[in-house]
């Protein structure tokens, strides 16, 4: 069956990847996009990624403004969108509260509105922080509560980004109670490249995080050896969000994206160091310490890194057996997160690490 998607945060990583497997299968797309004038851009790199560009088309907007400044033409238009796929945000580490909730929560409940309005199936991407109960409790919110969460207290502990995203998070979820609206939500883990390619785009944190250990910045390992940064590659995450679209049965429900088979940080970096020739560290550096060392603004620019980026590395264990089911019972096959991290530091090491070198 082929159908009409609506697709917010398509020139993004994830989004690139989920308009190459939706048209690829044959559906026609409308991108909400700020700059419509660099949708042939767009389409050269679905083209790359194993798409069908001929499908793709722009639609211009912004998750800033009101009914997400959409003409009426397009509204119209959209109309046709049997799903709804939200993945629009702004990711940036020590964003400002009021950029992040513009664009992240503000805009969220917009595309949110239009979905339940038009009736169509809203597949939006939360985050794995979300299903770490204990986590959210420790910083004032109880899921079952939402609506009494002091949120200017949760940004003041987890940053601009994270409080946004979990800010969207219940509200979106307001927003379709209150209008009936049908959704799923799929929510991530930190997302590696792709698991054949390596492809990832520069500015993502697993991109930063091979650029910090090759150029000698990551002298320790952060944490203790039971830390780690959940990994999912993007190829995986995609199949799933749109198996999910498409699924009656998971219209109300939530799908935990995670690898569990990600090993732990130093694991990690020794797979990355291992296929560029780097010695990856041993010895580990306690979390509390070095949070305390990158808010000392110099430290904090020699390392690439804001003192937030260190609450996703974490101990906390997920049950994904859900996922695993859900995945088996559409086909979908988990690739190797170890040779997916080890194509993934090859891929940044050719296109951005030796290139800079060349300058």
């Amino acid at each position: 069956m082929r159908v009409e998607c609506f697709v917010t945060g398509g020139t993004g990583f994830i989004g690139q990847h989920l308009l190459a497997n939706l048209s690829a299968q044959g559906h026609t797309i409308r991108v909400l996009m700020r700059r419509p004038e660099r949708l042939a851009e767009l389409r050269g790199q679905v083209d790359s990624l194993g798409g069908n560009a001929s499908r793709i088309f722009a639609v211009a907007g912004d998750l800033e403004q009101d009914n997400l400044g959409l003409s009426r033409a397009d509204r119209e238009a959209l109309k046709r969108a049997k799903v709804v796929f939200h993945l629009g945000a702004h990711f940036a580490w020590g964003l400002s509260v009021e950029h992040s909730r513009a664009v992240n929560v503000e805009g969220a409940k917009r595309v949110a509105q239009l979905a339940a309005e038009q009736k169509s199936r809203l597949v939006m991407i939360g985050g794995y922080m979300l299903k770490d109960h204990r986590h959210l409790q420790r910083i004032g919110i109880d899921p079952g509560s939402p609506g009494s969460t002091d949120w200017p207290a949760v940004y003041r502990k987890v940053g601009g980004y994270e409080g946004s995203k979990l800010e969207a998070h219940f509200a979106t979820l307001e927003v379709m109670s209150a209008q009936r609206g049908e959704m799923t939500i799929v929510h991530p883990s930190t997302v590696c490249g792709h698991s054949r390619t390596g492809h990832i785009p520069d500015g993502q944190p697993l991109v930063d995080l091979i650029r910090n250990l090759v150029q000698g910045k990551l002298s320790a390992v952060p944490g203790t050896p039971d830390h780690w940064l959940p990994l999912v590659t993007v190829d995986y995450l995609v199949e799933l969000m749109v198996a999910c679209a498409f699924d009656p049965t998971m219209a109300g429900q939530e799908l935990l994206a995670l690898d569990d088979q990600t090993p732990n940080l130093r694991k990690l970096l020794a797979q990355v160091a291992q296929p560029l020739g780097f010695k990856s560290p041993k010895h580990h550096i306690p979390l509390r310490l070095l949070k305390w060392l990158l808010g000392i603004a110099p430290i904090a620019r020699f390392l690439n890194t804001k003192p937030e980026a260190l609450d996703f590395i974490q101990t906390t264990r997920f049950d994904t057996t859900p996922v695993e089911q859900f995945a088996k019972r559409h086909g979908i096959a988990k690739p190797d997160i170890r040779q997916a991290v080890q194509n993934t530091a090859r891929f940044v090491n050719a296109y951005y690490l030796a290139r800079s070198k060349e300058r």
